[in-house]
């Protein structure tokens, strides 16, 4: 703006502060005198209490209420409590959202007005992983999809692992899935595969299948397949609800049935997600405690069958004598601590016989998330942290028949 002459306008004479004189040339010849402290009564101050406890003061009127805080014992015990309640406030807090934010939603609206069609409980925890995950994938760029991530798992007696990209992780989720959805009748979406093999039940070679199969590396574009085919299996398994009994799901070697399947597959997305948060640097969490104690629940059922099946192999103890079927025989007692917690029984020298606390001849203590990256391959059995006792063979033979039911 200018004046009626042409000239800068400005503040009045009397408004411009004074100029500390310098020498000729001096930087600082154009330095202002600071301003005079304000001179405000006890009544004036007491009433700003409030907005400096909340930082809201002027900085002239907080140095005014601050120096008559030294000398006024009553206002400085109310300036103290009012910061003290500003404090309560202001807890600090993560910027990232409650992973558990959902599934309190979902609960809440469900309590005012239920769902016609709801998720079976047994297929919560892979409708909650799967959210999650992708909650985790919405604000990747480019550069993020093409992260590279190691997956790792233990094969053959030591750990594997494979290199690939966090869009290669979902293209790998996603084919998995598939052995779901040809159970439930639905299309997997994998049969042109090279050479015209038919897809695999394994879970490894039919990834591998998959990856030979693409022309270029996977893309962003995989997310919205991949999404597409949770929300399709969700659906179908609640539209059946109990219409599904006598459904298995093979995975190569073995076969799991439906419900353990879905339980099964809750838990290698939570495991992929951690391994792609951690290919971005990024905190995951585990899932909720009642979740993680069906994961750990699912694994502790299949180490009798795992144990079994090195054996034949050679790679676990003989077996001593188990007993008539169905009979308590000789137990291992895995205690989980932490979240998703509880006692196990794992039987030992047969599938046939139980687990007992009367016949338990060790103990092993882990913590839960330790104990599911033990079975995830992501741990070594010699590396995992456990609290150990009673025999130690027994000890061995448990830890790695846990660290073989991983695979990519």
């Amino acid at each position: 703006m200018t004046g009626p002459a042409g000239e800068p306008a400005g503040p009045p004479d009397e408004e411009l502060p004074a100029r500390i004189p310098g020498p000729r040339g001096a930087a600082d010849d154009l330095a202002f005198l600071p301003a005079p402290p304000l001179e405000l009564s006890h009544k004036v101050l007491k009433s700003l209490l409030g907005a400096w406890a909340l930082s809201a003061c002027s900085p002239e009127e907080t140095e005014a209420v601050e120096d008559h805080l030294t000398d006024c014992a009553p206002c400085a015990d109310e300036g103290l409590r009012l910061r003290d309640a500003v404090a309560l406030l202001h807890t600090e807090r993560s910027l990232d959202l409650d992973p558990m934010l959902r599934s309190r939603v979902l609960q809440g609206c469900l309590g005012r007005r239920p769902a016609r069609i709801p998720v079976p409980e047994w297929a919560a925890p892979y409708d909650a992983e799967t959210a999650r995950l992708d909650a985790l994938l919405n604000d990747f760029g480019d550069a993020e999809w093409h992260a590279p991530v190691r997956l790792k798992w233990y094969e053959d007696e030591h750990a594997t692992a494979h290199r690939t990209t966090v869009a290669g992780v979902i293209g790998h989720l996603l084919t998995v899935d598939g052995l779901v959805s040809t159970a439930l009748g639905l299309d997997d979406g994998s049969a042109d595969v090279p050479g015209g093999e038919p897809p695999s039940h394994s879970p490894t070679e039919r990834t591998r299948q998959y990856w030979r199969a693409l022309d270029t590396p996977p893309t962003r574009t995989i997310r919205e397949p991949w999404r597409e085919r949770s929300h399709t299996l969700l659906r179908t398994v609640s539209f059946a609800g109990q219409d599904l009994p006598g459904i298995s799901v093979p995975y190569g070697e073995f076969s799991l049935p439906l419900r353990d399947s879905l339980l099964d597959r809750a838990f290698e997305c939570w495991v992929h997600a951690g391994d792609i948060a951690d290919a971005v640097d990024y905190p995951y969490d585990p899932p909720a405690s009642a979740h993680l104690n069906l994961m750990i629940d699912l694994a502790a059922r299949m180490l009798p069958a795992t144990l079994a099946g090195r054996r034949r192999s050679g790679l676990a103890s003989p077996p001593r004598p188990p007993g008539r079927d169905g009979a308590p025989g000789r137990s291992l007692r895995l205690e989980i601590e932490g979240a998703g917690g509880g006692d196990w029984y794992i039987p030992l020298d047969s599938t046939a016989v139980r687990g007992s606390p009367d016949h338990a001849v060790a103990h092993v203590a882990l913590d839960g998330v330790e104990f599911c990256r033990l079975a995830a391959g992501h741990v070594e059995p010699e590396e995992a942290v456990a609290g150990q006792e009673g025999d130690r063979e027994a000890i061995r033979d448990v830890l790695f028949a846990a660290a073989s039911l991983s695979r990519m």
